[in-house]
């Protein structure tokens, strides 16, 4: 029995979690000035982050009004909606967003700024 198994699977996902922590710091940033644009990966962290500190109604709200989002959580029925409501806030919804075509990403980003306009 190879007593280093375990040590090569360790070691293998900590290169595997750290090189995908390095992907977006090697990326290029644009020289164009007129052809510069918010990252993808910015907005959907920033919209995640701006879900997380709604209140529970107007997240629900948000939520339903994406039909992705929505099918994401009826998926699991009435268990799914408990299990967001008392997770939503610690919940990192920017793999979710990511998965968004560009209208419904920018159909959420109109809701949540609707919403954390509304006092």
């Amino acid at each position: 029995m190879n007593q280093h198994a375990p040590m090569k699977t360790v070691l293998l996902c900590v290169v595997l979690c750290l090189s995908g922590l390095t992907l977006p710091a090697t990326a290029q940033p644009a020289t164009d000035g007129a052809s510069r644009q918010v990252a993808p990966e910015t907005d959907s962290q920033q919209m995640s982050t701006d879900l997380q500190n709604l209140p529970w109604k107007p997240f629900k709200a948000i939520i339903k009004a994406i039909p992705k989002l929505a099918g994401d959580v009826d998926a699991y029925g009435p268990l799914g909606w408990q299990f967001v409501r008392e997770n939503y806030t610690t919940y990192n919804w920017k793999k979710k967003i990511d998965k968004l075509d560009p209208a419904q990403k920018k159909q959420l980003a109109e809701l949540i700024r609707k919403a954390r306009a509304t006092p």
